[in-house]
């Protein structure tokens, strides 16, 4: 531990007014570098962990934690299988599903989506999509079996020229046999509702139909495509659906979110490590300034060391009072660092919102990005990571030039003195 006379000739040091300026000018360049490198450190972890929790949360909200689906991709007496599951643990629901590709047409307009037939009353237990329908734009509970009723997303209802009231046509991949050759099977639907989920990967290319409407149209009557699942730790489902596929026959099979959309997290984890890695470089210059500064601090205070010697200092106790200096430097830059960081990272929203409107643009159009919003999701773990790092570097940065003022000799030092 350092000695209270080493901290006090150190601290001194450092409120001193210095007669060399230019060791001033490094020393505050330090510190500066120290709170950009920590502060850009913890803002930009924020975004990215809240643009990774947004993405999941919207995800999940209309992917299903995990599904389970016979050998054959349809399940045929589900009810039964649902009553079985929902009593396994860590399942706190349930909803059948139907899904296919098929096409939209209306007029000379035509694309291609994914229909996911529900059931209404049940739906809630494992997505969202019934509170993203559009104030104004229909109903969820429209989807009445037999009603032949579709909801559209809101960049698919544009795309195509419809709202709520509207008909379209649907073109499934079956085909009818006739007198003329065959040909594929058209339906007439009911515009009855448009969502908005925030993702064009589902705003764009998914549509919404009841359960019974759907199995007929894909002509599996009296069948689902399987049943999906909501858990209690979406971060084990995993192993949750593993667990449940154990106790069912050999004839099922299952699947969850992390195997849907494993390549996607795994490279926002990537881009994480990364972009730390990245900034942490800007900490490591600054304490590298902090080796410039006790180096000239040290050349500039030889005689001060060489008289402290003479006195009957020990080196060790030198070495400490210039690792106090360099440390101080470290410390206060990491302290205003992390608390600017904190504080911008705890009202980014509002700051972007303030900074689109001032310059009227728009950084994360919807047009082009998954998220319209820039999200932040401070997490204590990154701060006293961040922390610990910056302050461990200006320790280090501190050993090397400590250890020259420790060797220097006093007669040497005080020959031209």
């Amino acid at each position: 531990m350092f000695k209270p006379l080493s901290i006090a000739i150190g601290l001194r040091y450092t409120r001193a007014k210095r007669r060399n300026h230019f060791i001033s000018f490094i020393s505050l360049t330090s510190m500066i570098g120290v709170a950009l490198g920590v502060m850009a450190l913890i803002i930009v972890l924020s975004v990215m962990n809240g643009f990774e929790k947004e993405l999941r949360e919207r995800i999940l909200g209309m992917t299903s934690h995990a599904f389970i689906t016979g050998a054959d991709g349809t399940l045929e007496d589900w009810q039964a299988l649902q009553s079985q599951i929902e009593d396994s643990p860590h399942v706190i629901g349930s909803a059948p599903f139907v899904e296919g590709q098929a096409m939209l047409s209306r007029g000379s307009r035509v694309r291609g989506l994914l229909i996911r037939g529900v059931d209404p009353k049940l739906e809630g237990r494992v997505s969202t999509i019934g509170d993203k329908i559009i104030p104004g734009q229909g109903h969820f509970e429209a989807l009445e079996p037999g009603s032949f009723g579709i909801i559209l997303g809101k960049e698919l209802a544009i795309a195509m020229g419809v709202s709520t009231g509207d008909k379209v046509t649907l073109i499934t991949p079956h085909v009818s046999p006739t007198p003329a050759g065959v040909i594929p099977r058209l339906k007439r639907l009911d515009v009855v509702g448009v969502f908005e989920i925030g993702m064009s990967e589902y705003d764009s290319s998914l549509a919404v139909m009841n359960i019974e409407d759907a199995a007929k149209l894909f002509r599996i009557p009296d069948k689902v495509t399987g049943l999906r699942l909501k858990l209690d730790d979406v971060f084990k489902a995993r192993e949750i659906s593993r667990d449940i596929l154990y106790t069912l026959p050999a004839n099922y099979r299952s699947s969850d979110w992390t195997y849907q959309y494993a390549n996607f997290f795994r490279a926002l984890k990537t881009e994480k490590i990364v972009m730390f890695v990245i900034l942490l470089l800007i900490v490591a210059v600054a304490a590298f300034n902090i080796v410039s500064t006790l180096i000239m601090m040290v050349t500039d205070k030889q005689s001060d060391i060489a008289i402290l010697r003479t006195l009957g200092m020990k080196p060790r106790d030198i070495m400490a009072i210039f690792m106090v200096q360099g440390t101080l430097i470290g410390v206060i830059g990491t302290l205003i660092g992390v608390i600017v960081g904190v504080t911008i990272a705890l009202n980014i929203p509002t700051l972007i919102t303030s900074l689109e409107n001032l310059l009227g643009y728009q950084f994360l159009p919807p047009q082009v990005y998954y998220i319209s919003e820039l999200p932040s999701d401070l997490r204590k773990d990154d701060v006293i990571i961040i922390g610990v790092v910056s302050f461990v570097l200006s320790i280090l940065s501190t050993i090397y030039p400590s250890w020259r003022a420790s060797k220097i000799r006093p007669a040497e030092a005080l020959r031209y003195d």
